[in-house]
């Protein structure tokens, strides 16, 4: 899946949550505005972790990526000479 898509599609429900949640709040609005900050904290959290997972995910594909091709390159040297 697309990290951007992934990325607006969390935003999107963080700012839907956050409107939804100041439109149907009993509480005061210091309270409201304590609880809105609170999950979106753990929001942040979910997003950071998420793309924490990508970042590990495509360096290892990159470093992979790289030793394929140094053992490519280091065979076709044993091969020219």
């Amino acid at each position: 899946m697309n990290s951007s898509k992934v990325l607006l599609g969390v935003l999107g429900g963080v700012a839907v949550g956050a409107i939804a949640g100041i439109l149907l709040a009993p509480d005061k609005g210091s309270k409201t505005r304590k609880k809105i900050m609170d999950k979106s904290k753990g929001f942040a959290d979910d997003v950071k972790g998420k793309f924490e997972e990508l970042y590990e995910d495509v360096t290892d594909k990159y470093d992979t990526l790289l030793q394929d091709a140094k053992g490519l390159v280091s065979n076709h040297e044993v091969k020219v000479k």
